[in-house]
């Protein structure tokens, strides 16, 4: 199959890797790009644990004066695995989803341990935050990245795109699917998809291209991506 990847490629490399081994065509055309945002100095001794919904969220992070043993909670897979790189020593991960996410942190972080700092893009699909907060925890949401739509692409890249109609599109963000939307409408690409399964990491990513003919939309977590190979 011919599997599409919207992700800036840093954070896609290791899934066009896995899935050009298992013998598919894969392309990549970025329709987002991840830049750091500045954030002010954080006291991290204030804390007893830490969220993040990203593996951006930790690369954007300064964490030489961050004590790795705090409890650590990961939205999935490869945020849990970017958190072991640096250093973080006891992680409760999520599997890639929110709302697996916000249980984990219920069961097991209490009000009483003192209070929890939320890393996160400016731009987020659920309000961890305030839903944390409205069940009695302390949290502070810190912003350390944003998610800029790309507006003009390679056109040899947008002719190959033409000739050669992926059979899968992965998106993974509300942005990433408006900005894939624009490249469609801008390259006059509305009419060649019709063949194509969308792959939405959530309902509000999928509402978003839901006026384009696709062959079938799935929602899907991250981690879960070859999974979905063989539901099609």
């Amino acid at each position: 199959m011919h599997v599409l990847f919207t992700r800036p490629i840093d954070d896609s490399k290791d899934l066009i890797l896995k899935f050009k081994s298992l013998g598919h065509i894969v392309s990549s055309i970025p329709v987002i790009s991840i830049k750091k945002k500045e954030y002010s100095k954080i006291d991290f001794s204030s804390f007893k644990g830490i969220i993040f919904t990203s593996s951006n969220a930790i690369k954007f992070l300064d964490i030489k004066l961050l004590d790795k043993n705090i409890k650590c909670f990961c939205v999935g897979n490869a945020t849990e695995l970017l958190a072991k790189e640096k250093g973080f020593q006891n992680i409760f991960s999520a599997e890639g989803n929110v709302n697996n996410l916000k249980e984990i942190i219920l069961q097991n972080f209490k009000s009483s341990e003192g209070k929890l700092l939320y890393i996160s893009g400016e731009t987020i699909t659920f309000e961890l935050d305030k839903f944390l907060i409205s069940e009695g925890l302390n949290v502070k949401r810190v912003i350390n990245y944003s998610s800029d739509p790309i507006e003009k692409f390679n056109e040899i890249l947008i002719d190959d795109l033409k000739n050669n109609v992926p059979d899968i599109v992965y998106i993974y963000s509300q942005n990433s699917a408006i900005s894939f939307k624009n490249l469609i409408k801008n390259y006059n690409l509305q009419n060649h998809w019709m063949n194509t399964n969308l792959m939405c990491i959530s309902e509000k990513t999928s509402s978003v291209l839901n006026d384009i003919k696709w062959k079938k939309i799935f929602l899907f977590n991250p981690g879960e991506e070859e999974y979905l190979l063989y539901k099609i």
